[in-house]
């Protein structure tokens, strides 16, 4: 039976410590791969593992990857047991344990899927190492000529549109974080003037963070607003000195197509404004692709599924970027990721198996 093995799937892989070193839960995918598919199989350099299949139908130049990954961020205490190894609980239809929402549930399922699948056009399975660090995995794939038409990323969708629905995510946003820093010109507290205060400067420039309108987009019909937000300032080295430089933390949720104009803040005189991490969104370019999953996902369950946003950036953001049309779908439910009572509904981990089945076997045509 299909669902049991994604069970037993999704407890071997949650069983195996992968926040600090992703090769062994790799090793149990790509030995899982070879022995049950007829797939070819590899493993990049920096730990990816990829599978392709081909197509039922004959030749074809579209490909349909079902992407997941399998670094997960450090478990609580409670969730490792006195060997290292990490804690499963199986409940009330539900798994607990580090991994299992975020996504190794729904990454067993995008497995047996694409082992099951009879796929119309050549399917690929990819498991990413490194999501947690940024999309590390993603982009060197990519790097390296990954680049399906299509691709289903498996970070979770469930309870966006009403409890329990697995949606389909069209968008997500991204997230940029950059450091406004601030220079003047030392001098004694008792003299401010004869100093120019680094901490004026980066106040000023605050302001203009906080005049900004936030980003906003629509995709496919699905409404996405961003924002722009200060979460720290650095600056002062004693109560007596005129500070000559301070540093501001700006967090921005960008959309599709549109960025806060941060830059201006360089009209300020010893301001500057640099980028440290640029994590894109992702916009579904193919309404087909998008119905065609829509579709998949309300014939899997009783509920009513609706094309979503997601507020956080995922792999699915590099892959868009890079020309793949991505759609997000998975198990995991708001507020379950990264959390000290990680767990997973094992019911909408079968659902994903279908959803992943169906739209492998009846991909949209071009």
């Amino acid at each position: 039976m299909s669902y049991q093995d994604v069970h037993d799937l999704t407890e071997t892989l949650v069983s195996v410590p992968s926040h600090d070193d992703e090769t062994a839960v790799g090793d149990r995918i790509e030995d899982w791969l070879r022995a049950d598919t007829d797939a070819t199989v590899g493993r990049d350099e920096p730990g990816n593992v990829i599978a392709r299949r081909p197509s039922k139908t004959g030749p074809t130049d579209d490909s349909l990857a079902l992407v997941g990954h399998h670094d997960v961020v450090p478990p609580a205490a409670e969730q490792v047991d006195t060997d290292g190894n990490y804690r499963l609980d199986r409940r009330e239809g539900r798994l607990y344990g580090r991994g299992t929402a975020d996504m190794k549930g729904s990454l067993a399922a995008a497995m047996v899927a694409f082992r099951d699948a009879e796929p119309t056009v050549d399917l690929v399975f990819a498991s990413f190492v490194g999501e947690e660090q940024g999309g590390i995995g993603a982009q060197a794939a990519i790097a390296d000529g990954f680049s399906p038409t299509w691709a289903v990323v498996t970070e979770g969708s469930t309870g966006y549109s009403a409890p329990g629905v697995t949606d389909v995510a069209v968008a997500h946003k991204g997230r940029r974080g950059s450091t406004i820093l601030a220079e003047g010109t030392a001098g004694h507290a008792s003299r401010p003037d004869d100093a120019e205060n680094a901490i004026y400067r980066a106040c000023d420039a605050v302001d203009i963070v906080r005049s900004l309108e936030a980003p906003e987009s629509t995709v496919l019909g699905t409404h996405l607003s961003g924002s722009v937000a200060v979460t720290e300032i650095d600056g002062g080295s004693a109560w007596n000195v005129i500070p000559d430089d301070c540093s501001v933390t700006v967090d921005e949720r960008t959309v599709p197509g549109e960025r806060a104009d941060l830059k201006r803040v360089e009209t300020i005189e010893g301001v500057e404004w640099q980028v440290d991490q640029d994590l894109p969104p992702m916009a579904c370019g193919d309404p087909a692709f998008a119905d065609r999953m829509l579709e998949a996902a309300a014939d899997a369950q009783p509920g009513e599924p609706q094309q979503v946003a997601k507020p956080h950036a995922t792999d699915a953001g590099w892959l868009a970027a890079a020309g793949t049309d991505c759609v997000i779908c998975g198990a995991a439910e708001p507020g379950e990721a990264h959390t000290s009572t990680e767990s997973v509904s094992l019911e909408v981990v079968d659902r994903c198996y279908d959803i992943y089945l169906s739209v492998a076997e009846s991909a949209p045509e071009r």
